[in-house]
């Protein structure tokens, strides 16, 4: 398991992060904006003659000053246009390939986090705010190292933060999670999912033939386990494909299929 993990730690790369910019409608329709415009002219010239006591002399020069002003508003002005953008919003995530999902399949009730902050790690991680739930699992492998499933959790969190580029900060989080319980196959399966994504079909087959060995039968007259059944079938998937493209002898896949 650590072997493997340490042929993907050379591919790590820098964490990036790629918010999106929207703009809104106008709020205030453009009439509006005409009349508030007309309005304070009018006021200011009330303000000026009457608070300030402008002498009568200076009112024609006063009020030709708010004329043209409006008049240069009337020629420069685009009152439908809004005047800034809105707040940066971050996309919406879409969980395509059900990181939570899968991870709590694979790692089953008996490697499960005792932590109560894995629920709000999670609750961020679904909205697609990865820093922060990379934060929170930090803090709870902190207080126990021996945390399987949140190790495994940072490593998918610092994942989704790279746009699923292996980093080396993720790889070591997997790293831990592998040498917690080395067969266990949830460290590699992410592991090699992030290979899949990069394109890197062929590792990622290795890893995940390699932690689907390692993972134990079970007992003639017992059903298989839903963490065993899920490996099987991304493995015999993944190997059809690479069959497919010629990638793997076809002798090879049906030889396995057989075991």
């Amino acid at each position: 398991m650590n072997s493997l993990l340490s042929m993907a730690a050379a591919a790590a790369g820098p964490m990036n992060e790629v918010p999106l910019t929207e703009f809104g409608p106008v709020s205030t329709p453009g009439m509006m904006v005409w009349v508030v415009a007309i309005a304070l002219a009018i006021v200011s010239f009330a303000v000026a003659a009457l608070v300030f006591r402008l002498p009568r002399a200076t009112w024609a020069s006063l009020a030709a000053a708010l004329v043209f002003g409006l008049a240069g508003y009337t020629m420069q002005a685009s009152p439908d246009i809004p005047a800034a953008p809105k707040a940066l919003q971050q996309e919406q995530y879409s969980d395509d390939w059900q990181m939570i999902d899968s991870r709590e399949l694979l790692i089953g009730p008996e490697l499960s986090s005792g932590s109560r902050m894995m629920v709000t790690a999670d609750g961020f991680a679904r909205q697609g705010r990865f820093e922060t739930a990379a934060g929170i699992l930090r803090g709870v492998v902190e207080e126990n190292p021996q945390d399987f499933e949140a190790w495994v959790a940072l490593g998918n969190a610092l994942t989704e933060q790279a746009d699923g580029v292996l980093t080396q900060a993720a790889v070591y989080a997997y790293r831990e999670a592998g040498r917690i319980a080395p067969e266990n196959p949830a460290p590699s399966y992410f592991l090699g999912l992030s290979l899949i994504r990069q394109g890197r079909m062929m590792e990622a087959r290795q890893i995940w033939r390699g932690a689907l060995e390692l993972m134990p039968l079970p007992a003639e007259g017992e059903d298989m386990e839903p963490a065993l059944l899920f490996m099987g079938e991304r493995v015999q998937r993944l190997e059809g494909m690479l069959s497919q493209a010629g990638a793997l002898p076809q002798e090879n896949t049906a030889a396995d299929e057989q075991q």
